[in-house]
């Protein structure tokens, strides 16, 4: 039977009770004339609560009503915050096909549940047909994990650098789910210029003048205490022109050498990277020319090398590494220029000086040497020695000189 949705709840709730009074008692009305015997019985009454239980959503759940004494009376449930008859005595009055109804001898009356969903959450009553009708009231908890909604959250992003970004998760579940952000490599988010931190906690991420630092993936991570927790990866994207960075833009080497050229770009969208000679063109792959452009990380980093192998004297001048994408181009100059051959030293008296040991024996092994030269050159030389009779007579007049000399200062004192 169906209940008139136009009617105040209170009117409802009266409408759904007599119903349920009517069908409790069959429909059956006495004669007034009639006479009647009147046997005593004591009133059926509950001997249980019903009480509060919490499922998870797809679990099955029975609700128990336990009576003592019901004799003729009859039990019947119904979804109260929705005003909805479930069953009466044996009978499923609901659509629904997942409910159903049994008993324990009369006595505990359950309603049973099946897959449970969420719309099954609220308050349930189990009534007795008594002259004044008794019910008790229990309540059904569904607990749902969190489910991100796609259709309400952000996908995979593109902006400009120097844009402003704002990502948005939506997520299902019961009780409601809490939304946090968290960057996939773990490096802090950054809120804006002055603002940077490691987790963001609310539905929508607010981002200003987003940077190329700011690329990469990020999650979404809805929870609600029931598990599983569940994430949504959203990848931004940070378009920007590209830019060189060139470490020697003078390089210089021998005819007949070879030499390598670097540039370094940065660009997003991937660049399309080549060499130029100063003239424009392009410089093809050879035995003379070798181009090597390696992926760095950041993912938008790129080293380009080129390598100039037996340098002629056409290969001398400029050389240019170009970088294009759809946001823009750029390009950058280095100049090759003609450098004098590495000079060859003479090799050192030792096999190696790098060492302190080896270094202090040659050292004396120089002196050694010098002395040994010094003490040659002297044996070479010949000397005019005064024979040995004209050094004593040399010898004696000075040894008389000196005595006459101490007599006449004796005398002048």
């Amino acid at each position: 039977m169906r209940v008139n949705n136009q009617l105040p709840i209170p009117a409802r709730m009266a409408t759904v009770i007599a119903v349920i009074w009517v069908l409790l008692h069959g429909g059956r009305l006495t004669s007034a004339g009639a006479f009647t015997t009147v046997t005593t019985r004591p009133d059926p009454e509950f001997i249980d609560q019903i009480g509060n239980i919490t499922v998870p959503a797809g679990r099955n759940v029975k609700l128990a009503c336990s009576v003592n004494n019901l004799g003729p009376y009859r039990v019947a449930w119904m979804l109260f915050d929705k005003s909805a008859i479930l069953t009466v005595h044996n009978h499923v009055i609901t659509r629904n096909p997942r409910i159903t109804v049994s008993h324990d001898k009369h006595r505990t009356w359950f309603l049973h549940i099946n897959d449970v969903q969420e719309e099954d959450m609220g308050k349930y009553m189990c009534q007795i047909n008594t002259a004044t009708a008794k019910t008790q009231y229990g309540y059904l908890h569904v607990v749902v994990p969190p489910d991100i909604d796609d259709s309400q959250s952000s996908s995979d992003a593109i902006v400009r650098e120097g844009a402003n970004l704002s990502l948005t998760c939506k997520a299902k579940g019961s009780p409601t789910p809490s939304i946090r952000w968290k960057r996939d490599d773990g490096s802090k988010i950054s809120i804006n210029k002055s603002l940077s931190v490691i987790e963001f906690e609310g539905d929508t991420l607010e981002m200003s003048r987003i940077s190329r630092l700011d690329m990469g993936s990020y999650l979404c991570i809805a929870s609600n205490g029931i598990p599983p927790t569940v994430s949504k990866q959203i990848k931004v994207s940070v378009d920007f022109p590209p830019m060189l960075w060139i470490p020697h833009q003078l390089v210089g080497a021998p005819l007949g050498f070879s030499v390598t050229l670097e540039c370094h770009t940065e660009a997003h969208p991937t660049s399309l990277n080549y060499w130029t000679r100063e003239n424009g063109t392009m410089i093809a792959e050879s035995r003379k020319h070798k181009a090597i452009t390696t992926k760095e990380k950041p993912s938008y980093k790129t080293h380009m090398k080129l390598t100039i192998n037996d340098i002629q004297e056409q290969d001398y001048g400029s050389y240019k590494c170009v970088a294009k994408n759809p946001r823009g181009e750029t390009e950058g100059t280095i100049r090759l220029y003609k450098s004098a051959p590495p000079s060859t030293s003479p090799s050192p008296p030792t096999t190696d000086l790098s060492r302190k040991g080896n270094k202090f024996q040659s050292n004396l092994n120089e002196i050694d040497k010098s002395e040994q030269k010094s003490g040659d050159l002297d044996r070479k030389r010949k000397y005019n020695w005064p024979p040995e009779n004209d050094m004593a007579a040399s010898i004696t007049t000075t040894m008389a000189l000196l005595v006459m000399g101490l007599i006449a200062v004796t005398a002048i004192r």
